[in-house]
């Protein structure tokens, strides 16, 4: 199986069982977040934190309202999740969330599978099920990953179905570099990007809302490798919204 990720990288999975091509499948639709602010005790201002995550929560519960099956919260203090309907839109809505809270840096968990209780749109705390289990396990994961320097650094992992270990490990594969490149971010140009995308990613209008020259935001894009980050992360929710099937269906 051929997945072009458009990072000037081409990986092949080589799943064949017999003469059959191993298809990897979702049974369920929805998709679980759990974010949780890095190091928030640390903070000068944890109470400036707070009040911006909540505005930037609503802002994305407002603007992605189709897309949730409960909206996105803040439960335990330094964290929050959400429930989505489904996978199309995952990756859009954990950047978007990242831009607008930067420089502050926030580790996500995301989970696909079942719901086992009611959905209550409004009150997320009151849901569970294998969707969230697996959110939560990817954030203790990037807990210990903290602590463990020889692991490839990421702040975002993904877990699904059992039958798709190997798909998981390479879209983490993928955020591990996406977490890498905007590491490297700096406040300036991640405020340039913000704003880039606020403006339809139109470059005059993000010049002319930043009072700057369409050139100086041209070369912070170019500088920082937005649009190979960009590019990851759009083939990955374009290859977690395309439906999978099991073999002979």
């Amino acid at each position: 199986m051929l997945i072009h990720l458009e990072v000037n990288l081409f990986l092949w999975y080589d799943l064949r069982r017999g003469d059959t091509m191993f298809l990897f499948f979702f049974n369920d639709n929805y998709t679980a977040v759990i974010g949780d602010i890095i190091d928030s005790k640390k903070s000068g201002d944890r109470n400036t934190i707070q009040k911006n995550l909540k505005e930037v929560l609503e802002h994305i519960n407002k603007r992605y309202q189709d897309c949730l099956a409960s909206k996105f919260m803040i439960t335990l203090g330094d964290e929050f999740q959400g429930l989505l309907k489904d996978r199309n839109m995952v990756m859009t809505i954990i950047n978007e969330i990242e831009m607008l809270m930067f420089p502050v840096q926030i580790r996500f968990g995301i989970g696909i599978g079942s719901i086992n209780t009611d959905i209550n749109f409004n009150n997320s705390i009151e849901i569970d099920g294998p969707a969230y289990n697996r959110a939560r396990r990817m954030i203790n994961t990037l807990q210990k990953k903290k602590f463990q320097y020889e692991e490839a650094y990421s702040n975002i992992m993904l877990c699904s179905e059992d039958e798709n270990e190997e798909i998981d490990y390479l879209i983490n594969s993928v955020l591990s570099v996406c977490s890498a490149l905007k590491r490297n971010w700096s406040k300036r140009q991640a405020e340039i990007i913000t704003v880039f995308i606020e403006c339809g990613e139109n470059q005059y209008k993000a010049a002319e809302a930043l009072k700057i020259t369409q050139s100086s935001v041209s070369k912070a894009l170019k500088n920082s490798n937005y649009y190979t980050y960009r590019a990851a992360i759009k083939n990955i929710d374009n290859f977690l919204s395309k439906e999978r099937k099991k073999p002979n269906d």
